[in-house]
């Protein structure tokens, strides 16, 4: 690896270290982790009240066909 190479991924590796620094503690940080906790539990609904929709399909069409 030259040394450009390897100056561009040390400062590329700063640069995404400073990013994160700024997303944890910058302005608005705490804004977008209430924004990503809101979206995490909005999947997770969606994710069971689709898994209890397909259950309940699924139940429904076995009992009508095992009753006739």
């Amino acid at each position: 690896m030259n040394i450009k190479e390897k100056t561009r991924k040390e400062l590329e590796e700063k640069v995404e270290a400073l990013e994160n620094l700024i997303a944890r503690r910058g302005v608005g940080s705490d804004y977008l982790e209430k924004a990503e906790r809101i979206q995490r539990d909005l999947n997770i609904a969606l994710v069971l009240g689709t898994t209890t929709v397909i259950l309940g399909i699924t139940a429904l069409a076995v009992y009508k066909f095992k009753g006739e």
